[in-house]
């Protein structure tokens, strides 16, 4: 009966050592940052920043210029185009609010349309990484966790890179 219990015990014990808990971490942030689709993406957002910086601009100037030309002849003109200039002015100021706003939320559109992408990508990758690599949890290093161990965890960056054919 001895023999059976200490039997019980050491394959209890070889059946935990061999089925220990496989923990890693990865840094997306070093992975997103070196994908071609993020370096495209961030080329695509500053032209289109530039666009719409460009058109504000130029609603700027106009809105400038008229003000100016107002200014000028304001105390020669009767008070029904002055109040019909002022309304004016105000609306073209409004319409400028407004375009700013516009391609602000546009902006943050475009910018979460195309990091969605990407991340969907690199957690996939990480996914396959953990399923193969049979890990039972793979925590994110810049997440906030305040500490992770390196010996106890693998890092897992460099092969979610490899699945995502980055060097």
């Amino acid at each position: 009966m001895k023999k059976f219990i200490l039997c019980a015990i050491c394959a209890l014990c070889g059946l935990t050592a061999s089925a220990q808990a496989k923990f890693g971490h990865v840094n997306t942030q070093e992975i997103i940052q070196s994908m071609p689709e993020f370096t495209a993406a961030q080329t695509e957002i500053q032209k289109l920043a530039e666009q719409y910086e460009a058109d504000l601009k130029s609603m700027q100037d106009e809105l400038q210029k008229k003000a100016d030309a107002f200014e000028k002849e304001q105390a020669t003109l009767p008070e029904n185009i002055k109040t019909r200039r002022n309304q004016e002015l105000n609306d073209l100021y409004q319409r400028i609010q407004q375009t700013y706003q516009d391609n602000q939320q546009a902006m943050q559109k475009a910018q979460q349309e195309k990091m969605q992408a990407i991340t969907t990508k690199v957690l996939d990758a990480i996914k396959t990484v953990g399923q193969e690599g049979n890990f039972v949890y793979i925590m994110e290093m810049g997440a906030g966790i305040p500490y992770i161990s390196t010996t106890l965890s693998s890092d897992v960056t460099a092969q979610v890179k490899a699945k995502l054919g980055l060097k």
